[in-house]
């Protein structure tokens, strides 16, 4: 029954996040309407607007049969002239900042929406076309259907010229870095807050404990208490989950602690409540969106783009990330809702912070003055800051001075190096 309504859950939020969710549910309401109108036509509210503006009701056959079938073609090639602009904005994404971007510029609401306006606009000229041949010459029958078909079609133009304005806003980098900046520090924020509401006394698992090794390999997204079976949830104890969120674990590797001893069939009680992911960029984190910048920062220092402008301002959003993601404690305990078991959850490590995400970008702007130059103020700010834990800052300093020794290696123009490296006075 678990394993069934973990599987509803994923098929739930795979549903919701599909980029034909949206469309499939706005054609479908357009079918609906369709149908709706069709038999509301002899209602006497319908025939009481129809003799109040009669120049909007089209009484001829064959000018209603004309203006369904312009708006069929005209709607028809702009949603072929959409879908070929994403490809496009995606194409170009792709090779010029990262194709970890791809999933957010697809899962636009407002795309999907101006798509399933599109495609809702379509059916229901179709049906309304469709129902012409039924009625024959009394298109008076179905005036009120072709005057509606015709302000859907007014709005899919109006749709349009927003789409494009849409579409040339996000492919424009610094909006998608200010993208992945505000959906990060929303999550941030969130776990700091639910570190607030939780207990400050964390209860380890010590003295008698079980080991649950990782049953597949993939990246470790989170953990639903909620799936344990109810007679688990009578028992009192402590479950640690080892990994941090967006870490990769292989198969065979400890992956949960739990306080005392459990059977085989708790164990895989337990296992199910894991969600790991195949993809790291799957689902939304905030792990996840300061590696995107990290990576954006990366390509923007490719030679082919060469680019430092963006990854200045890459670099300027992670530091703010960071700041705010060196304020979260070491670890989280939350109580699982009507059970006496709570769950430990480690957050990543500031050493492995600094390896997975300002590391990159070090070794590859280390030779970029400009970029080293910005790099080195946003680790000392995030260094000299008291917002920050104290026991984070060691790692803090260790990159700095990776950083400074990289910087006398790599840059050979003393006089830049001089100005980068005047910077650790103020350390």
């Amino acid at each position: 029954m678990k394993a069934t309504l973990k599987f509803i859950n994923k098929l739930k939020s795979a549903i919701i996040h599909s980029i034909a969710f949206y469309p499939i549910l706005i054609s479908t309401s357009f079918v609906f309407l369709a149908v709706i109108l069709l038999f509301a036509e002899n209602l006497e509210a319908i025939a009481t607007l129809k003799e109040v503006v009669p120049y909007l009701i089209v009484k001829e056959h064959d000018t209603a049969s004309s203006i369904l079938s312009t708006i069929f073609s005209g709607i028809l090639s702009l949603t072929v002239f959409s879908f070929t602009m994403v490809m496009v904005v995606l194409n170009q994404a792709s090779s010029n900042f990262s194709p970890r971007l791809l999933p957010g510029l697809v899962s636009d609401k407002k795309h999907q929406i101006i798509l399933g306006f599109y495609i809702g606009t379509l059916l229901y000229s179709i049906i309304v076309l469709m129902s012409l041949g039924t009625y024959g010459s009394s298109t008076n029958a179905i005036g009120f259907s072709v005057m509606m078909s015709a302000v859907f079609g007014v709005t899919c133009v109006v749709l349009f010229v927003y789409f494009i304005h849409s579409i040339s806003q996000s492919i424009q980098i610094h909006n998608i870095i200010n993208q992945i900046y505000y959906a990060s520090n929303r999550l941030l924020e969130q776990e700091i807050e639910e570190q607030q509401e939780a207990p400050n006394a964390i209860q380890n698992v010590s003295g008698d404990y079980t080991i649950i090794k990782c049953d597949r390999t993939g990246y470790y997204h989170s953990f639903d208490g909620t799936l344990l079976p109810d007679s688990f949830k009578k028992r009192s104890t402590t479950i640690e989950i080892l990994p941090y969120a967006d870490q990769h674990i292989w198969m065979g590797t400890p992956i949960i602690r739990i306080k005392g001893t459990i059977s085989e069939e708790d164990e895989k009680a337990i296992c199910l409540c894991l969600y790991i992911l195949g993809n790291q960029h799957e689902d939304d984190s905030s792990t996840g969106g300061m590696i995107k910048l990290s990576e954006v920062a990366v390509k923007a220092l490719s030679p082919g783009i060469n680019d430092p402008g963006t990854a200045i301002n890459a670099i300027s959003k992670l530091g703010q990330l960071l700041h705010r993601a060196l304020q979260i404690k070491p670890t989280t305990q939350l109580e699982i809702p009507e059970s006496n078991i709570k769950t430990i959850h480690n957050k990543i490590a500031p050493d492995e912070m600094m390896r997975i995400i300002v590391q990159p970008i070090r070794q590859y702007g280390k030779g970029d003055a400009s970029v080293a130059h910005t790099l080195m103020r946003t680790l000392i700010y995030i260094c000299q800051s008291e917002a920050i834990l104290p026991d984070y800052k060691w790692a803090i300093q260790a990159e700095i001075d990776a950083l400074a020794y990289d910087v006398k290696q790599t840059i050979s123009n003393k006089n830049d190096a001089k100005k980068i490296l005047s910077l650790l006075e103020s350390v």
